[in-house]
């Protein structure tokens, strides 16, 4: 099944230079390890990426050079530590299009950014009466930190359906959203079925009605040029872990102007200008929102990830990732007994799957077996597997490093999955 990728994807984008995978390869050496004998094939991408030389270096460099605690230190090691710290942010904010450096906030990953922004935001906009309006394909972590809130504040919680073919039903957004409005949580690419939404178009409409848009962007900013002032949302949430950076470090952007006028989320040091025990003045942005000794190593990782990202070219891991997709939907119906789960108009990143012949756990073991790496279960998304009457799935995701070869050897696996289970 295998033809010229590099030639294909060359016609297909036009004026974009392709991705060259092989070299892209050598810079990640766990791709180099074998599983059961066999060479790893790494399909698990939406869970967590594998992370390149550079990531790696430079968190070796920060603890074998110039490991110190960041801000406030005169000494030297401090000082470098609190540059790289400081420049890792401006790198991340010029990554996510931001106006100004202190619209970006360091958490430990998107889940963290959405509960800063339901406790520190809802609780002061959120009232009884009000609605919040999420949809029907988000990950927990955008469903879970709302019902809280709605519990809590005596609103409601909204949910957009989707169709069968997994796209957002848009002339249910537009019914549901009203002036009770007063949030809207979205993803921006389905982790469970790889479903772009329409951003742009949900922000403009709710802004419209006085409220705001939060957007989940983790499995949206290692796989496509992200803006957030062209994309109009207020909050912008994403993983530094699943944009080839290390794990316990992801980003928050939020307009400064909201950002500003919140409370803190957690008190302690770093996080103030003055304290006595009668009162106490919270710091300016960034550091109102970042109390305590920082992930130091993972933003200087997570950088190192970024700079990787930008020189590879945004727009050409997009169009390289396109073509896999294509390539491995046209092969995965050549499948007996294998069903997709959806159809969505554009899908990035992740193709989930279910077969007759075996449940998806039964599905990852044999693929494992052959070195090739799936996700199989609910995706923490129980709702999208609840909508299209399944359990579980079986997942593919693909990353910058995936080739076709890859989609063949996934392939092979789940023919093998047919001759042993059907």
């Amino acid at each position: 099944m295998a033809v010229n990728m590099a030639q294909e994807t060359r016609q297909e984008t036009g004026e974009v230079p392709p991705l060259d995978p092989a070299r892209i390869r050598a810079d990640f050496p766990i791709l180099a390890a074998t599983v059961h004998g066999n060479p790893l094939v790494y399909l698990d991408n939406a869970a967590t990426t594998q992370k390149p030389r550079a990531v790696l270096d430079a968190i070796a460099r920060y603890y074998t050079e110039y490991n110190a605690n960041v801000h406030r230190g005169v000494h030297y090691l401090s000082q470098v530590a609190t540059e790289a710290y400081d420049e890792a942010r401006r790198k991340a904010a010029a990554f996510l299009g931001a106006t100004v450096d202190c619209e970006v906030i360091f958490t430990r990953g998107a889940t963290e950014s959405i509960n800063l922004v339901a406790h520190s935001y809802g609780r002061q906009h959120v009232l009884p009466g009000d609605e919040i309006l999420i949809t029907g394909m988000e990950h927990h972590s955008n469903i879970v930190p709302w019902q809280i809130l709605c519990k809590e504040s005596g609103a409601t919680l909204r949910v957009v359906p989707i169709d069968d073919d997994g796209n957002l039903i848009m002339e249910e957004f537009d019914r549901l959203l009203n002036e009770r409005t007063r949030l809207v949580a979205v993803t921006h690419v389905s982790n469970a079925l790889g479903t772009v939404n329409p951003i742009r178009d949900i922000a403009a409409k709710t802004h419209a009605v006085g409220a705001v848009v939060l957007v989940d962007g983790a499995q949206s900013a290692p796989h496509m040029p992200v803006n957030v002032r062209e994309l109009g949302c207020d909050f912008f949430v994403c993983s530094g872990h699943k944009m080839y950076g290390p794990t316990g470090i992801g980003l928050l952007y939020g307009r400064a102007e909201l950002l500003d006028a919140m409370p803190p989320y957690q008190s302690g040091g770093d996080m103030i200008l003055s304290v006595t025990f009668e009162k106490t003045i919270y710091g300016r942005l960034p550091s109102k929102f970042e109390a305590g000794t920082p992930h130091i190593e993972g933003a200087i990782g997570l950088a190192a990830a970024l700079d990787y990202l930008n020189a590879q070219g945004l727009d050409r891991v997009a169009a390289h990732e396109r073509g896999l997709i294509r390539y491995a939907e046209s092969a995965l119906r050549a499948v007996p007994g294998l069903r997709l789960m959806g159809a969505p108009r554009q899908r990035a990143g992740v193709i989930a799957f279910t077969m007759d012949a075996a449940h998806p756990h039964d599905i990852g073991q044999v693929l494992d077996e052959a070195g090739v790496a799936i996700r199989a279960g609910h995706h923490c998304a129980q709702p999208v597997m609840k909508r299209f009457g399944v359990p579980a799935s079986a997942r593919a995701s693909f990353g910058l490093y995936n080739t076709r070869d890859d989609v063949d050897t996934l392939v092979q696996g789940l023919h093998e999955v047919n001759r042993i289970f059907a």
